[in-house]
């Protein structure tokens, strides 16, 4: 089930405030665990027994990491820290990984391996990283162990950010897992964010996304090198519209029950380096392996190679978390070297250049990475990077170019205003009664218009779904 669907909005979620604002207070954490669980039921009965497994060993874990460092065995306390990291890892590593390394071996020649034909449970890159530093932190002294598995579980399965985040930290959420108020406000401005979120994913990333999947579809023969652009700049679009989105509607929800979630983007597309850029994109990610994996090996606070060595590693982390394929290793590996480009050389020259050099600069350079992301197929992605720069022998333009920019000009112009913060800037400007009116009308013309939407059109996929 996710949020953008008729089922969710009509029957799901009017069914769950329903039944968690008419619970007691001391009843609402197991209303929303029950509703949430049935919420990952619905798209993944095969592997719910996963999400109480991992809900169980990570809450004994925590229990025992803080039971052995209030004996002073700090010694016990690391061993269950690494126990909980290694079956999350593990976890992971079995259902998303697997299969790919099967694969790869089997390419070289190496059969020992079998493939299983694993599916992989939905949303497990995030909650597998949440509970994983919920142990950690809890050694850390960053946070206290929940004694309450009935709380613990609704951190776990918290069906707002379950399937695709934004990755929330126990320490983040643990206060508002005990203890929440949600007023008239607070709910009513959920619901504002929520509409916004659900208009971006509907009407611009599903719109930019047909684009997209037209010259995703074309051979590099059929294509042109406008073309090309074309449909990388709609992949653009729709990926950041898609996941941004999503994570607006999971804010939004979040604030409904009560909840304050971190935001996950801060309008990447305006940055003016890639240093930048992953400074407001996927904030929650960055912030997670920042924390966990960075920090831990040693940050910069050590010799020269060992800080690229760090670098490397989170950003070939990054790169593979995002899927079992050996385009998104190069994704990851791909920014690594703009990044150290940047720390070394480009950094100074880019604060000193014009602005709109400086953002053209990074916007070529997000484009091209949103090519190799999208493109699993190694041989497919040589051949379009190929035609992107020209070197395809394919022509300039063609009719078909000519086509789908006049059709999706008026989209592809909106999704770009959409962006910037063009719009929350004249919003902030508009007197407090402007604004509540505003509101209104929008969020109520966003429901009517998304709603329509939702029953005419059939095309409605989630990128994110698959990480």
């Amino acid at each position: 089930m996710v949020f953008s669907t008729p089922v969710f909005m009509f029957y799901f979620l009017p069914l769950t405030l329903l039944a968690y604002y008419l619970a007691p207070r001391r009843w609402r954490n197991a209303v929303l665990l029950l509703s949430s669980l049935c919420f990952y039921y619905w798209g993944e009965q095969k592997y719910v027994a996963i999400m109480f497994l991992s809900t169980a060993i990570d809450f004994t874990h925590g229990l025992l990491v803080e039971r052995c460092k209030a004996r002073g065995n700090d010694r016990g306390a690391r061993a269950a820290v690494a126990s909980s990291i290694v079956f999350n890892l593990a976890l992971l590593g079995f259902f998303k990984y697997w299969d790919f390394l099967a694969r790869s071996l089997q390419a070289v020649g190496l059969t020992f391996l079998p493939e299983l034909g694993i599916h992989l449970p939905i949303g497990i890159s995030f909650y597998t990283f949440q509970t994983m530093s919920y142990t950690i932190d809890v050694y850390r002294g960053d946070t206290r162990a929940q004694r309450n598995i009935i709380n613990f579980g609704t951190f776990v399965t918290l069906f707002p950010q379950l399937i695709a985040g934004p990755i929330i930290k126990y320490k983040d959420l643990g206060d508002q897992i005990d203890r929440r108020d949600c007023g008239a406000e607070k709910f009513a401005s959920g619901v504002q964010i929520f509409m916004v979120g659900l208009g971006k994913k509907l009407l611009l990333a599903n719109n930019v996304g047909a684009l997209w999947d037209a010259y995703k579809a074309m051979a590099p023969a059929q294509l042109t090198v406008a073309g090309a652009w074309l449909g990388v700049l709609a992949f653009t679009f729709q990926i950041y519209f898609d996941f941004a989105g999503y994570s607006d509607m999971a804010i939004g929800l979040g604030r409904m029950l009560g909840f304050e979630f971190l935001p996950n983007f801060n309008y990447p597309y305006i940055s003016k380096s890639v240093t930048e850029f992953w400074r407001r994109w996927h904030i929650s990610l960055s912030t997670w392996f920042r924390e966990y994996l960075y920090i831990p090996l040693g940050g910069n606070r050590c010799s020269k190679p060992r800080w690229m060595f760090n670098l490397l590693a989170v950003w070939a982390a990054t790169g593979i978390w995002h899927g079992a394929s050996w385009n998104y290793l190069l994704w990851g590996l791909y920014f690594f070297v703009l990044l150290m480009l940047e720390k070394f050389f480009l950094l100074e020259p880019l604060k000193r250049a014009p602005a709109a050099l400086a953002h053209l600069y990074t916007m070529f350079l997000v484009m091209v990475s949103w090519a190799v992301f999208a493109l699993e197929d190694l041989s497919h992605l040589g051949g379009y990077l190929k035609v992107m720069f020209g070197l395809g022998g394919v022509p300039l333009a063609d009719g078909v170019f000519g086509y789908y920019l006049l059709s999706y000009l008026p989209i592809l112009a909106a999704a770009g205003l959409a962006a910037t913060p063009l719009g929350a800037g004249i919003y902030r400007r508009m007197g407090a009664r402007a604004r509540q009116t505003a509101c209104v009308l929008l969020t109520a013309a966003g429901l009517i218009v998304c709603t329509a939407y939702l029953v005419a059109s059939t095309y409605n996929p989630f990128l994110y779904f698959r990480f």
